[in-house]
């Protein structure tokens, strides 16, 4: 007995050790693994739940595409596979197969491009037996929405025919060649290519020259295509192929462009735009006409000169072409007709002035109205035309220009919004006021029935009623679209349905909508935790849907739409809903139902963060993602009570290899008292006797996040956190909360004391602490280093220094002056500069660069469109000018976060050097030490380190 107790402790000690070997085996880390983590995307159900498809892709490299069958667990795999989908009778699936990325690039070496580069090609894959056929030169596919039986992909242009051996040199040789040649030409001219149609079941193909464009009918009883012009006997235009008839239709031609073909929900009509005009006119003037299966004759129903057409307008080649559920009508897209100006022959280009002329009568200010200037000259208005009346009516207007239909755009009234006579307050006054109107579409009237509302009218599915939640009076609103009152819904609610946490100078926004109950019966909305149900007739009163149960355990449930085409939920429906516990962060899945008096009942909760639920359509079969710091969001799948859970990935399996760590939510109070909650990340094997270097990073509010993966990629302005805990560092992510007017004061009132609390624990090296964040967060590091010397090290990304300057700036990514940033959102004064001066100037970092002591790397890029790079400049400056160590990274033509690959990998690596030094002691870079200068650019980048890394146990000199 005791030699059996003396293995077993050797036995249980070997354990250990073999454990322990294994945690110290595991890898750190490094800039060098980003290409090999992958992500997971593109997942889909098959129909009648047999098939799941999914794509695991590295960052940077091919992929594969995994197709999955859920009667024997067999997993197919197909290289480079994407865009992938399943068709209606899920017989098939079909994807397109990317060219290898390798090959890409190293043609793109060679400076190769266009028609030069490999193309996709097509997989058609047969689901029960696997079996695959592949086309070559695939630009797009289209399946019927619903109809089964026939796919129609688009071929890209042929490669060029090699050169013939021999060349004939006779007369009648030379004539061929030279018509070869001429066809040549214009094959290479036209943007047409062939459009093929497959029978999937026969593999029988149609084959249709030259197309530009093309539809299915919905139950893919009718393929539409356009196309393009080849020479006169070939001429452009729009044809049809039925597909029980097997027989091509031409439908017009002749004219110069076609386009925006539309079919009805039945296949039986189709409209499209035309004209006659070359694309060298400087006005096109398009037609609006149509075709049907039973006439098969085209007609124009709408043009310059229609009865119901404004004066001076006419068809836009822009509107979307809608036909109503029913097909009697069809919406389309009309504008004011440009003004025609005449070319001055007369003048040099050189000799033409070029200015912006600002007023202050705009109603949009020169910046804004430049970037708009695309969507300004593209830019429709709804139209109808009655089919069965044959008549035409203008719904949208300029005073007017944004009309919403009911879901089916089967009903008698439309509703029309607009902010234009409150454009010019556009910058400072938000939310933007509204006015709403009924649009009568019998009779062709139009009524105003709400004034200067701060909310978003909409109608409901079957067009009963105008509904909106409005932020003046924190509730929501009803109105019947047949003549009926303003009803608010929820002022006799004992509970709050704006966003109790929201803390900027505004009003604030609602907590959500969940959708409407059929035939208009019902509205769901939510407060901070529960699902409410309305009646917008308001005879009814209010019920909690959820019973309070949200409430009561410290849930936020929320409504998941498992049909994507859904227009209303069922009144008989069992719902399912997300529940997301705001204390313990615990998320999952929960049931509950529209017509039963019953509490929400658990299907699946755990310390996971839970996403992209979807069901198959005719089955019960879901999938959705789950994971949390450690593990990766992996696709599972499950029946609808969650009762058999599948993992079906395991995207990053070398994900084990290497040191992670672990999350864990704290809590503390700001120097106000406020309770608060952050994220504290700990290495792996975390030794609460040891002192790590601690980075503190943060924006507006995260704890929520406490779930939430976070692979190892290169970063577009912030520190990647599994990096960073994987190198021993502790991160901190504290939540802020502020107070209007002190935006720089409340991050110090929130994050000091969290830090503090932290310090107080004793693992953490509270002289080897940083900062790092970007934009908003970037500011208020801007701010701290002026009012702390706490951290030995920071990283402020398109920081604002002066906020006297940044005021009266603009964002130039959408032209909009940012004054309405200070007075109402994120930086929070709470009023103009002329009204809270003093508050402008001690919120500004740079008034107070004389006190910064703590090294500081800026990045601000110059094409930076939300925060304007001379906010970066001026503080640099400051800080240079004072012998303050700083420095900061320009990424040219990079925008406000970093967008291009090869700029995240570079400021990743900077990020890491620069902190290291500074908190681990290693040694600086040379681009820190002696700078890049200008005429080295690009050749040097100054990553090399200054000196080579001490060896441990060796002597300092």
């Amino acid at each position: 007995m005791k030699k059996f107790l003396c293995l077993a402790v050797v036995f249980g000690a070997t354990l250990l050790q073999a454990e322990a070997q294994q945690q110290t085996a595991k890898k750190t880390l490094t800039h060098e693994v980003y290409d090999s983590w992958n992500g997971l995307s593109g997942d889909r159900i098959s129909n009648n739940g047999q098939f799941v498809l999914y794509s695991i892709d590295p960052q940077e490299g091919d992929g594969d595409l995994y197709i999955r069958s859920m009667a024997n667990k067999a997993t197919a795999k197909y290289n480079r596979g994407s865009k992938a989908s399943f068709s209606n009778d899920s017989r098939f699936a079909i994807f397109q197969i990317k060219p290898e990325h390798q090959k890409v690039r190293a043609l793109k070496l060679k400076k190769k491009k266009g028609d030069d580069l490999p193309k996709d090609s097509l997989a058609i894959v047969k689901l029960a037996d696997m079996s695959v056929v592949k086309v070559p030169r695939v630009q797009s596919y289209k399946l019927p929405k619903e109809g089964s039986g026939w796919l129609a992909y688009h071929l890209e242009k042929p490669l060029p025919e090699k050169k013939e051996a021999k060349k004939d040199t006779t007369a009648a040789g030379a004539e061929k060649a030279g018509e070869k040649k001429s066809t040549l030409k214009k094959n290479k001219d036209a943007k047409g290519t062939d459009l093929v149609l497959r029978n999937l079941s026969t593999g029988q193909e149609h084959r249709f020259p030259r197309v530009v464009d093309y539809i299915f009918s919905e139950q893919g009883n009718m393929l539409y295509f356009v196309k393009d012009e080849l020479d006169s006997l070939h001429q452009a235009g729009v044809f049809a192929f039925s597909t029980s008839e097997l027989k091509e239709m031409p439908i017009d031609t002749g004219l110069v462009t076609y386009k925006g073909i539309s079919a009805d929900k039945a296949g039986n009509q189709l409209a499209y735009v035309a004209t006659a005009d070359t694309l060298k006119a400087d006005i096109r003037y398009f037609s609006l006409n149509y075709w049907n299966t039973k006439s098969r004759e085209s007609q124009v129903l709408a043009d310059t000169v229609a009865k119901g057409m404004p004066q001076d307008w006419m068809v836009s080649e822009h509107g979307s072409l809608m036909f109503s559920e029913d097909g009697k009508r069809l919406f389309f897209g009309t504008f004011p007709r440009p003004v025609r100006y005449e070319k001055d022959t007369t003048q040099l280009e050189e000799d033409k002035v070029s200015l912006d002329i600002w007023t202050y009568k705009d109603p949009l200010i020169q910046p804004m109205q430049l970037k708009q200037n695309d969507r300004t000259l593209k830019r429709s208005f709804l139209a109808m035309y009655d089919l069965k009346g044959e008549k035409m009516q203008q719904l949208a207007t300029l005073e007017m220009p944004d009309v919403y239909l009911d879901a089916y755009k089967t009903g008698d009234v439309a509703l029309g919004v607009s902010d234009e006579k409150y454009k010019i307050t556009i910058g400072y006054d938000t939310p933007t006021r509204k006015d709403a109107y009924l649009i009568d579409l019998k009779k062709g009237t139009t009524k105003q029935v709400l004034t200067e509302s701060r909310g978003n009218p909409r109608l409901s599915p079957m067009g009963k009623y105008v509904y909106w939640y409005e932020p003046v009076d924190s509730s929501w609103h009803a109105m019947s679209t047949r003549g009926g009152a303003n009803i608010n819904l929820t002022k006799k609610v004992d509970v709050a349905f704006y966003d109790e946490d929201f803390d900027m100078p505004m009003l604030p926004d609602d907590y959500g909508f969940g959708g409407w109950v059929e035939n208009d019966s019902h509205l769901l909305v939510y407060d901070r935790h529960d699902i409410w149900k309305l009646d917008p007739s308001g005879k009814k009163a209010p019920v909690n849907l959820t019973d309070t149960y949200g409430r009561q355990n410290n849930l936020r449930l929320r409504y998941e739409k498992l049909d994507p085409e859904e227009k209303f939920i069922p009144a008989n429906a069992e719902l399912y809903l997300s529940g997301f516990n705001t204390l313990t962060k615990a998320d999952g899945y929960y049931k509950e139902y529209v017509n039963k008096d019953a509490k929400p009942e658990q299907l699946i909760s755990s310390d996971h963060g839970y996403s992209s639920l979807s069901k198959a359509k005719d089955d019960k079969l879901v999938t959705f993602r789950r994971g949390d710091f450690r593990n990766y969001n992996d696709l599972y799948t499950s029946d609808l009570n969650f009762a058999n859970v599948e993992r079906l990935t395991d995207a990053n399996p070398q994900a084990a290899e290497y040191k992670w760590g672990t999350v864990e939510l704290v809590n503390w109070k700001s120097t106000d008292g406020i309770p608060l909650q952050g994220l504290l990340y700990k290495p792996e094997n975390f030794d609460p006797n040891k002192k790590y270097p601690m980075m503190v990073y943060f924006y507006e509010r995260s704890s929520d996040g406490i779930h939430n993966h976070r692979v190892p990629a290169p970063s577009a302005s912030t520190i990647n956190i599994p990096l960073f805990v994987s190198n021993d560092y502790l991160v901190f992510v504290p939540d802020i909360v502020y107070q209007d007017g002190y935006p720089g004061e409340s991050a110090m009132d929130c994050i000091i004391p969290g830090v503090q609390m932290l310090v107080q624990q004793g693992f953490v090296d509270d002289k080897n602490m940083a900062l790092q964040g970007q934009s908003w967060g970037g500011y208020q590091i801007a701010y701290m280093v002026t009012r702390t010397n706490l951290f030995k090290a920071a990283m402020a990304g398109a920081p604002v220094s002066n906020m006297t300057s940044a005021y009266g700036g603009i964002r130039w990514g959408t032209g909009l002056s940012r004054q309405f940033q200070y007075e109402r959102t994120q930086s929070r004064i709470g009023g103009t500069l002329w009204e809270k001066p003093m508050q402008f100037i001690e919120n500004s970092p740079l008034f107070f660069a004389d006190r910064v002591q703590t090294p500081l790397l800026i990045m601000h890029n110059d094409n930076d469109g939300a925060v304007p790079w001379y906010q970066g400049i001026e503080y640099f400056m400051a800080l240079r000018r004072l012998n303050k160590p700083v420095w900061m990274l320009v990424y040219n033509g990079e925008e406000h976060n970093l967008m291009q690959r090869k700029n995240r990998k570079d400021l990743s690596v900077r990020l890491s050097q620069f902190f290291d030094h500074y908190l681990k002691g290693a040694p600086a870079p040379k681009w820190m030490e002696q700078g890049v200068p200008s005429v080295i650019k690009g050749k040097d980048y100054g990553l090399e380190l200054v000196r080579e890394p001490e060896v441990a146990g060796e002597a300092k000199e």
